[in-house]
């Protein structure tokens, strides 16, 4: 049984929402979070996911426009 399943938290500062996903921590500073979290993974609720789903996919845009040109 994971951690998720067990009812762990949010790690965003100031977030008691039961997780739903986990990310890796540095993707997560990456994208600019505040996050309680020490160790390699991340936990986030459905909301603060989808917005760093917005983050990620503007941030690997960008990425691929620099390659690119």
């Amino acid at each position: 049984m994971g951690k998720i399943k067990k009812g762990i938290q949010c790690s965003i500062l100031n977030c008691n929402k039961p997780a739903v996903k986990y990310v890796s921590r540095e993707k997560l500073s990456e994208a600019k979070f505040a996050s309680t979290s020490e160790a390699g993974k991340a936990y986030l609720c459905e909301e603060h996911y989808k917005i760093f789903k917005k983050k990620i996919k503007s941030i690997k845009k960008l990425e691929k426009w620099r390659f690119m040109g």
